[in-house]
């Protein structure tokens, strides 16, 4: 165990250190990227096709992720005040404006190193409008090649052959060849197969990590502890023997919490008695995150499965990236994001966390510039409640405008759901 010291002592185990020194070294590789003559590709975290950007020596840069670090360093405020100067509406996501604000003020990256200006944007539409305005914007800014990957819309809710055979045509007759113009590397499928076998591997232990939690107590809080554990897998990282190490290290530290009876580690430590079991829908705030965790262990809830630790993947359903389908496989893959599924399938997974993690409800984060996870979360609040009879409750905040976290009302509507959860355990037991 290490405790780190940032104004304030933070827990830390082996696998967040590991995971510190991959985010620090991608950074540091932005930085001198094209000193060194290499090429750069912004991409988002849903659907992103990071094993094969590899493939073309691509260093990779997330405009979401710097967002989100931002956020957690208190940056990005007046990144979105700055976006907000400049015309962009306040309904607008907060990750766009916090990204435009940083370019505005200089570019410079969470780490304090600059950022390159990218040579490709490639988006894959994974059912988020907003990420195509948001490359819009980058490409008005950097007049930078653009490649563009169409996800049909599960709109059904399945998977169709044809949906598959559509995106595997747009990457090899449009995506690859764009990647080859602007890299001058060729096309090796032997490589991408190389990359997917170390991603299925990650994926294994990952999922291993979060249906821990179906254990009582929890070894794991699947929701702030989560976003950290999906972050090698669902960003630059993914198809790395650097990534594989990380989650094969953090599934033996689980482990070793799982063998102990131990309970989650939060910043202030080791998580007391577990009171509550939560499933949670919708992202994190990320400028107060910290506060809002304290919120949850200093009342003994612990989530123990949530969606936003899905939007790069739903790995817990079975999907695996198939180093003998490389193609097929990243169009599965882009196809089954969170953000692809309809309202139904949504439920449906909901319902069956709240049942399979033995859960004491549905707490809803709804983000307020948030348009992809907030439509329909009150729908699916009252659903989810009607399926498994436990409470649900709602709560406002944003990802990283930290004009929209007020404390002291995501403080006393939590508490009022505690007790909700604990007179109906009551009633129960009468």
């Amino acid at each position: 165990m290490n405790t780190a010291t940032t104004g304030e002592a933070v827990q830390k185990e082996d696998s967040m250190w590991k995971q510190k020194e991959l985010i620090n070294g991608n950074y540091a590789r932005l930085a001198r990227a094209h000193e060194e003559g290499r090429k750069v590709a912004s991409t988002f975290v849903p659907g992103n096709l990071n094993e094969l950007l590899m493939c073309f020596d691509f260093v990779r840069n997330l405009p979401e992720i710097n967002a989100l670090q931002n956020g957690l360093r208190k940056k990005s405020g007046a990144m979105v005040r700055e976006a907000e100067k400049a015309g962009h509406s306040e309904d607008v996501c907060a990750y766009v404006k916090a990204d435009l604000g940083m370019m505005m003020q200089g570019n410079i990256g969470p780490m304090g190193e600059p950022l390159p200006k990218p040579d490709i944007l490639v988006l894959s539409y994974t059912g988020c409008f907003t990420f195509m305005k948001w490359f819009e914007l980058v490409r008005e800014q950097y007049q930078c090649e653009t490649a563009m990957l169409h996800v049909p819309y599960q709109g059904d809710g399945t998977i169709t052959p044809n949906m598959r055979d559509y995106v595997v045509k747009q990457i090899k007759e449009d995506l690859i060849p764009t990647l080859e113009r602007v890299s001058g590397v060729k096309f090796d499928i032997d490589r991408l197969r190389e990359y997917l076998v170390e991603s299925a591997k990650a994926e294994d232990d990952l999922v291993w990590v979060l249906q821990s939690a179906k254990n009582k107590p929890s070894p794991i809080d699947a929701y702030f502890g989560g976003v950290y554990y999906i972050g090698p897998a669902f960003t630059a990282f993914r198809g790395t023997p650097e990534a594989t190490d990380y989650y094969a290290t953090l599934r033996r530290e689980v482990a070793e919490r799982l063998a102990a009876g131990k309970g989650p580690i939060t910043p202030d430590g080791e998580m007391g008695e577990e009171r509550y079991r939560l499933v949670v829908e919708g992202p994190p705030n990320w400028t107060h995150f910290r506060e809002f965790w304290k919120m949850f262990h200093e009342e003994g809830a612990v989530v123990v499965a949530s969606t936003y630790t899905k939007v790069g993947g739903v790995f817990d359903f079975g999907f695996r990236h198939d180093p003998t389908n490389p193609l097929e496989s990243l169009a599965e893959y882009c196809l089954g994001c969170y953000t692809n599924l309809n309202l139904p399938t949504r439920a449906d997974m909901l319902t069956q966390y709240v049942e399979d993690y033995q859960a004491d409800g549905l707490l809803i984060n709804s983000i307020k510039s948030c348009n992809s996870f907030s439509a329909g979360q009150l729908l699916l609040l009252r659903e989810v409640e009607d399926r498994t009879g436990k409470p649900g409750a709602f709560v406002e905040t944003d990802l990283v405008d930290p004009r929209y976290f007020s404390a002291a009302n995501v403080k006393t509507r939590l508490e009022s759901y505690f007790q909700m959860i604990s007179q109906k355990r009551e009633r129960h037991a009468a």
